[in-house]
Order: C-alpha cells, then structure tokens, then sequence
C-alpha cells in the first residue's frame, strides 16, 4: 500500500508539471519576443517600429509577427519535456546497464539462486529491478504454495509481472503525447503564420508600385518565411524527440519482458 501510494504521489506530480509547465513557458516566451527580440537596440534608430540592423537576427525574428511568441513557446515545450522525460526514463533503468542486468538476472536463474538475483535488483534499483523483484518474491511464494498447480502457479507468476510493470512504467509514456502533439501543431501554427505574411505581401502590392510598397512587401515575405523556418524546425526537433524516447522505452519494456520469461521457465523447469 505504501509503494502504490508513493506511485501515486509521483503521478499526481507529474501531471501537475505538465499543467504549470505550459502556461509558464507560454508567459516567458512572450517576455523574450517583447523585451528581447523587440528591444530598440536591435533596430534601426532605437525603435522595434523600424528596420531590424543589418545582421541582427534577434530584430529579424521579432518581424515574424504574434505568431512567433506561440512558436517559440512551443520549442520551449519541446526542450523542457524531453529534459523531464529523459530525466524519469534514465531514473526507470535503474543504476546500471539493462542489458547487462538481465544477463546477470538469467545467470543466477540458471542455478535457481533466488536471493542472488533480488539482490542484483537492490542494486539496480529503478523501474526495472522494481518488477523484476516483484516477480523474484512471487516466485519464492509459489515455490512453497501447495494449493495450485503449476499451471495455475505459472499464470500467477506472469500476471504479477504484468501487475508490476502495469505499476511501474505507464507514466514514461506520459509527457510524450505532448511532444508527439506538438510535432503536428507546430507545422499548422507555422504555416498560418505563413498566410499571414502572404497577405500582408499581396495587399502591400495592391497598393501600387512605391518604395513604401517594396518594403512592405519584403517585410511580409520575411514574417512568412521567419514563421515557416521556427515552425520547421520546431516540428523536426520534436519528431527526433518523440522517436528517440519512445525507442528508450520499447527497450526498457522489451528486457523487463525477457526477464519476466526467464524468471516463467526457470519456475517451470524447476518446479511442480
């Protein structure tokens, strides 16, 4: 009761992180567009109302228009959350390598040394040596249990390795659905972003054909443009991310399974 309640609490935090997460980074973004890519010294005479200086990116940015604010917040998002999930996947994989942990799981299984291999998971610790020592303890349980019968022995073996991963790992998922979110909405922002500045180019021509005209119309193809790229690059960074993590996670999950049946045919060679 102790442990799921610890779990709980851990859930219960998580999901409060992703909930003041957004809205603070939402509010930093727009300090950062207004005071500084907006600051005056960034353009020509002082003035955010100008020209950005030859060069000066942070002033070239800050002409992308309101929707760069949004953009910027959500590669914000992308970086904090992948930091927060790569954080809980390395804590879920414990102190040590897995794949040298399952090894060494299998070697004491394969002389039946029970205590030997809860204590590799002591050492471990994290997600992984959690479930397997959950399993190792059902194990020594139903070795002296005379009421089942192997089979009954042996489903109870893996309904408590699927208890203890069910227990274990659904909140390394969690987060990912807002990075997987964000690789979509970005491309959408930027691109309405996008329009924007077409328009404002189109409706500068209608204009005529002045030097005032000329600028505007630079000035809208640049916002496009500025908002296509962050928009781009947003949704590219957020694709590595996602895909990244979610191959950490298949192979967290995939060695607590090759454990899980090790510890099943250990139990059945060796037991009645």
């Amino acid at each position: 009761m102790e442990k799921v309640a610890q779990e709980q609490q851990e859930n219960s935090f998580k999901s409060m992180f992703a909930v003041v997460a957004i809205p603070v980074i939402f509010a930093i973004s727009i300090l950062l567009f207004v005071f500084v890519l907006g600051d005056g010294s960034n353009f020509e005479g002082g003035s955010n109302e100008n020209h950005p200086l030859k060069g000066n990116y942070l002033g070239m940015v800050y002409k992308g228009g309101v929707i760069v604010p949004i953009l910027m917040s959500f590669l914000l998002m992308v970086f904090v959350f992948s930091i927060e999930r790569f954080l809980t996947i390395t804590a879920a994989n414990g102190t040590g390598a897995i794949d040298q942990f399952v090894r060494r799981i299998k070697g004491h299984l394969s002389t039946n040394n029970i205590e030997a291999a809860k204590a590799e998971c002591d050492i471990q610790k994290g997600s992984v040596g959690n479930v397997i020592k959950a399993v190792l303890i059902k194990y020594e349980a139903l070795a002296i249990d005379t009421q089942m019968d192997k089979d009954q022995k042996i489903a109870a073996l893996q309904k408590e390795l699927e208890e203890a991963t069910s227990l274990e790992l659904p909140m390394l998922e969690k987060n990912l659905t807002i990075i997987s979110t964000l690789a979509s909405v970005a491309t959408l922002v930027a691109l309405l972003g996008t329009v924007l500045g077409m328009i404002k180019s189109f409706a500068s021509m209608s204009g005529g054909g002045g030097g005032a005209d000329a600028a505007a119309l630079a000035n809208g193809i640049s916002e496009a443009l500025i908002n296509t790229a962050i928009g781009i690059g947003t949704s590219a960074i957020s694709i590595i991310a996602y895909n990244f993590f979610t191959s950490k996670i298949d192979t967290l999950t995939y060695s607590i399974d090759e454990a899980g049946v090790s510890i099943t045919q250990t139990f059945s060679a060796n037991h009645h």
